[in-house]
């Protein structure tokens, strides 16, 4: 074993940098044991450097975290600090001081991940994010090591523990959107401003580092199709349960059936009680993949929290100090493939619609034929109606988005048409 410690910079010092911070300490023997060399933490960059940190010499405190980055003996940074800037340019910088770099960072990723790439080649440096998807789970090295040889066709899953969490309670206790909420931000697991969440934009995140790497494309957030669940309601829980199904937020990334583009979105859905991720309770991801030789993978664990992240953390840590030994580097972006990514109106799938409706005698002749005349074909149809008022239930076979948004406007002009309750797609079929 070398005995010349492996220097680690750590960027940022929360609640996953605190558990880095702790690990590296409490199982450094073990760590040096599997590198093959003892690593030291070497410096700490915080914004508050008075707050007592248990277990972190104080001396390793800074403020300056630009400083640490450009020490000429650093070999890893950690970057655990999130946002856009100032991770990207202390990433970079540290590319070119000649550190590599283990970040946990999926909006910077999923924005700026090909110029991230760009710059660790070009200083022939290591860039390794296991952590900014799905915490514990491993994932982005199995999609982007052990599936190389394969090709992935579907990447389908629940990515985000809080409005797992929320979704969950709602259909297990009836509860409503708001009563899930608060009771998911009592127990810690949705933020005090829960909008990143509940509107899916760090599912989007997630999904266009995904399929970026399942589909050896590059794909960033602006082409992730995004829809939050704060207007899923006890209604449409009831709908999902008559059809044997349950609701997920999901991130579902897919290869054409042609195999000449791809597609990325995130949004509330139906999926089948008998589908693995319908039971994925509580705060916990899951991750299905769809390959051609291996056929189906699920990938299940804790997605978020500060020991899971920081154990994915260390696990790239480890990585990379041993591609560190022995002067190699690991993959780096692969998107030789430059698939085009389509839009939202050309993704297939199912669609169950609630339309409030005038109880008298032709208006489901009336429906059906505006579905028709927009070749939507309808799969079943439920009617109830009092009063004079009906709820009617359509669920389509599978049609394009761009199709169904056309025939929901014709059907929002038809007079007895009350309004559109619900619409909601139906995955996992």
């Amino acid at each position: 074993m070398r005995t010349r410690p492996l220097k680690v910079a750590l960027l940022g010092c929360g609640v996953v940098g605190s558990e880095v911070a702790r690990i590296m300490t409490t199982h450094a023997d073990d760590l040096a044991a599997r590198i093959g060399a003892p690593v030291e933490l070497a410096g700490v960059a915080v914004r508050r450097p008075s707050k007592v940190r248990e277990g972190i010499d104080p001396a390793l405190i800074t403020t300056d975290a630009t400083a640490l980055v450009k020490r000429g003996d650093i070999d890893v940074v950690v970057e655990v600090i999130g946002g856009i800037e100032p991770a990207r340019a202390l990433i970079t910088t540290a590319f070119e001081h000649g550190a590599s770099v283990v970040s946990a960072n999926k909006a910077l990723l999923a924005q700026d991940g090909a110029a991230l790439h760009a710059a660790a080649e070009a200083n022939g440096k290591d860039l390794y994010y296991e952590a900014a998807v799905a915490g514990a789970i491993p994932l982005i090295r199995p999609l982007r090591e052990s599936l190389a040889g394969d090709k992935v066709n579907r990447v389908l899953g629940i990515v985000n523990g809080t409005t797992n969490f929320i979704l969950d309670k709602m259909d297990s206790t009836g509860a409503g959107y708001q009563e899930a909420l608060d009771e998911a931000t009592a127990l810690g697991y949705a933020e005090a401003d829960p909008t990143a969440d509940v509107e899916g934009f760090d599912a989007a995140a997630k999904a266009a580092i995904l399929a970026g790497i399942a589909f050896h494309t590059r794909v960033r957030l602006d082409d992730v199709y995004r829809e939050g669940m704060t207007e899923v309601t006890a209604a449409d829980f009831a709908s999902a349960r008559e059809m044997g199904c349950t609701i997920k937020l999901l991130a579902i990334c897919e290869r054409a059936e042609d195999g000449a583009s791809v597609t990325a979105r995130v949004h509330p859905a139906m999926i089948p009680l008998s589908h693995p991720l319908a039971s994925v309770r509580g705060a916990y991801n899951a991750v299905f993949v769809e390959s051609d030789a291996s056929g189906q993978l699920m990938f299940y664990g804790p997605g978020a929290g500060g020991s899971p992240t920081a154990s994915a953390v260390l696990g790239d840590l480890v990585a990379v100090c041993r591609n560190r030994l022995s002067g190699a580097t690991g993959p780096g972006e692969s998107a030789y493939a430059a698939l085009p990514v389509s839009g939202m109106g050309e993704v297939v799938t199912r669609y169950h619609i609630s339309l409030d409706v005038a109880d008298k005698p032709g208006v489901l002749a009336q429906v059906a034929t505006v579905f028709a005349e927009h070749g939507v074909s309808i799969d079943t149809v439920r009617q109830q109606g009092k009063d004079g008022e009906a709820s009617l239930v359509v669920v389509t076979h599978r049609a394009s988005d761009a199709a169904l948004v056309g025939t929901v406007e014709a059907l929002r002009k038809l007079d007895t048409v009350r309004g559109v309750a619900s619409i909601m797609r139906v995955e996992g079929e």
